[in-house]
């Protein structure tokens, strides 16, 4: 048998995942503005032809796109040549920073379609990674600059501890240095 809180804590999560599934497929009012907007090429560098397509508009529609995001004006979309499809064209101003950038456009149905273009290349673009530069400190190996100071300071270290070991060793052969005798 299960205890009341069990059952209380399972019913309440079982509401909830009901509750946030209706939600999530109930249509919105909202939602049925707006259609697809397919950007071809989704990915294009300042100076670039940009190809804009939706359905959004119905068969026999028009509309006006919207490309002022990035400094590019409006554009018209025409019928093309599948059918119910808008096409439109815009071409990307060679100043534009690199980013992504919102288009719309409006459909005299009074319905909008949404897309993303990023914008990539030009030259105000930052690279994706850094290349290393100098050597790499690791400890081991050479220097790729010789550096006196570093050479001198290792030559010091290894002729101490040479002198050191040396003597060492000379202390252990000695005939006094024995303990105990």
């Amino acid at each position: 048998m299960r205890s009341p809180a069990r059952l209380v804590t399972g019913t309440a999560t079982a509401a909830v995942t009901v509750i946030a599934l209706g939600l999530a497929a109930a249509p919105s009012a909202h939602a049925d503005n707006f259609g697809r907007l397919e950007i071809t090429p989704a990915t294009a560098p300042p100076g670039a032809t940009v190809t804009v397509n939706t359905t959004a508009c119905g068969p026999k529609g028009s509309g006006i796109g919207d490309a002022n995001s990035l400094d590019a004006g409006d554009f018209e979309l025409r019928q093309g040549t599948h059918k119910e499809v808008l096409v439109g064209q815009f071409r990307v101003p060679h100043d534009t920073r690199p980013g992504v950038y919102e288009i719309v456009v409006t459909c005299d149905n009074g319905k909008d379609a949404v897309g993303d273009l990023k914008v990539i290349g030009g030259k105000h673009e930052k690279p994706d990674h850094h290349r290393p530069t100098g050597h790499v400190r690791t400890g081991v190996g050479g220097s790729v600059e010789p550096n006196s100071t570093q050479v001198a300071l290792g030559v010091g270290v290894i002729g101490l501890a040479a002198v050191g070991g040396l003597w060492l060793l000379r202390r252990r052969t000695e005939p006094g240095a024995e303990s105990g005798r």
